[in-house]
């Protein structure tokens, strides 16, 4: 990023068509279609750097390796929208989709490896885990009914809201019924109960209903099932993508397009006030040290629901499934370890590598964490970014076989961390590399690059640290309760989902309705929103 693109210089105006609260992906594509408008649009970004959570950075200093450090892979970005704002932006395929460590019945390690390139591969392997044809043909159906539920949505998402009703009513046949069935009526376990008998393939199908919240597969609130939507309808085929370059690249993409069509981007400007108006808001916000103000017409925050509450002078009140629920862990690694099973580790790491996620093996994680305790072995899942795209480090650590490593983990709610957050978070942190160890062929720890003064290059993330890092209340990475694709309130038909109770105040976030994930959804409909008043 040039440096103009970083100023720290009051606005060049005093009154601005939009105001937008925060600079992170959403709000940058918001700001392109207003810009694109014609509308005078200003940024107020109060880190020193651009992009919110969607930024890399260069996690361990003493290497030049430039990790996407709270978001990582990318399947609900429209390619309309790259599109209509003429962003040039790539994601490349994984060839691998999934590594999954078992035991045979002889107590053998072995691995279910599902292929995005050759379906051969996932047979033949699904069938060695499972014993039978029949297990791949029923995983089949499973497929079949999650295609035909990421058809029915995703070409809703960037359209105004539709009532639930009305939604289920243009269901034309036996299959569309049984998918809205499984995955919007029924609790998620009964459909994968149905369709995968083998536990490690039912918990890594019910994986994608927990990455970020606290749920189990039977949960009554049907959380874990909009988790799950979210997981595999980007596209219409639900395949999660690196972004080549690390979303930094997505993030300077969109930056340069603002510079382009005139969006005037300010850093350290926190917003701290907003002050309704009948024609115009006014919002203030300190940079360097002193208080400013701008008025705005309309004004978009892409922000926490806490510091929207906040800007306003509100008390914040979440509820109960507003809490996150994940650990991130970021690593360097000089080589990727062997495993124990045989299979080449530039196979198992391609794509998401999974620990301890079994499915019974998640209910006791999730009962153990429910209990106000650390699970003896929390569930995580592993991918490799640089064997897909390795433009993320010099070329130096490319010619010495370095890879970056980022772990998610699952079962370890916000509440785990109210007292002591950095030991606990060290505590879990250990139990990985525990898993990893009982896995791997070598110690996990020897592979693991080491800085300037010996330490191991991993850092580990808990839900305090991202509500403290990077403003996501309650440690949830969707910023709240993830919604569903439709609306159970008449009154929001027709609308946008980022609508607020106050005149020309907008969610332009993670928070609004069909929000969550590197969408630009929220940016997307925000702009739709403003532009069609």
């Amino acid at each position: 990023m040039t440096p103009s693109l970083l100023s720290e210089t009051p606005p060049s105006r005093t009154h601005y068509d939009n105001v937008i609260v925060g600079s992170g992906h959403n709000g940058l594509i918001a700001a392109c279609y207003l810009a694109a408008a014609g509308k005078s649009v200003l940024v107020l970004e109060k880190n020193d750097y651009l992009g919110g959570a969607t930024a890399s950075q260069r996690v361990f200093p003493d290497y030049e390796a430039y990790l996407s450090r709270y978001a990582y892979l990318i399947a609900l970005l429209s390619p309309k929208i790259l599109e209509d704002l003429q962003i040039s932006f790539q994601t490349r395929r994984r060839r691998i989709a999934s590594f999954t460590p078992y035991q045979d019945g002889a107590g053998n390690p072995k691995g279910l490896l599902l292929s995005n390139e050759d379906a051969n591969v996932s047979r033949h392997s699904l069938i060695e885990m499972c014993g039978s044809s029949k297990a791949w043909d029923d995983y089949q159906k499973l497929l079949q009914l999650e295609t035909t539920i990421a058809e029915l949505t995703w070409p809703t998402l960037l359209q105004p809201l539709q009532h639930r009703e009305d939604f289920k009513a243009q269901l034309k046949n036996d299959l569309q019924r049984e998918a809205w069935d499984s995955f919007v009526d029924r609790p998620l376990g009964e459909v994968i109960e149905r369709y995968a008998e083998h536990d490690a393939l039912r918990g890594l199908l019910l994986t994608d209903g927990k990455i970020g919240v606290f749920a189990s597969a039977h949960d009554t609130t049907l959380l874990q099932n909009r988790c799950f939507l979210y997981h595999v309808i980007g596209n219409g085929t639900g395949e999660w993508r690196v972004p080549v370059g690390g979303m930094r690249a997505l993030v300077d993409a969109l930056v340069t397009r603002c510079q382009q069509l005139g969006v005037e981007l300010r850093v350290n400007a926190a917003a701290s006030r907003l002050d309704l108006g009948e024609k115009f808001h006014t919002l203030s916000y300190r940079m360097n040290g002193i208080e400013r103000a701008v008025d705005a017409t309309r004004v978009l925050v892409n922000a926490s629901p806490k510091a929207f509450q906040s800007l306003l002078g509100q008390p914040f009140t979440p509820t109960a499934t507003d809490e996150g629920s994940c650990m991130k862990v970021n690593m360097l690694l000089r080589r990727l370890p062997k495993l124990k099973c045989g299979l080449p580790s530039e196979e198992a790491f391609a794509g998401s590598f999974h620990i301890d996620e079994g499915y019974d093996a998640m209910q006791t994680s999730y009962q153990q964490a429910c209990s106000g305790r650390i699970p003896d072995r929390p569930p995580a899942e592993i991918y490799c970014h640089t064997l897909t795209d390795d433009s993320i480090l010099s070329p130096d650590l490319k010619q010495q076989g370095y890879h970056t490593l980022t772990l998610f983990g699952l079962d370890v709610p916000y509440r785990l961390f109210a007292n002591d957050p950095k030991q606990k978070s060290e505590q879990i942190k250990n139990l990985y590399i525990e898993a990893l160890d009982r896995l791997c062929a070598e110690p996990f720890a020897d592979c693991l690059a080491r800085d300037r003064n010996g330490n191991p290059c991993i850092e580990a993330k808990s839900p305090v640290d991202l509500e403290n890092d990077v403003s996501l209340d309650l440690g949830n990475i969707f910023h709240n309760t993830l919604s569903w694709f439709f609306t159970d309130d008449r009154e929001q038909v027709g609308k946008w989902g980022v609508e607020t109770a106050y005149p020309r105040v907008y969610l332009a976030g993670s928070s609004a309705l069909r929000g969550g994930a590197v969408s630009g959804i929220p940016g997307h409909n925000v702009a739709k929103c403003v532009l069609g008043e």
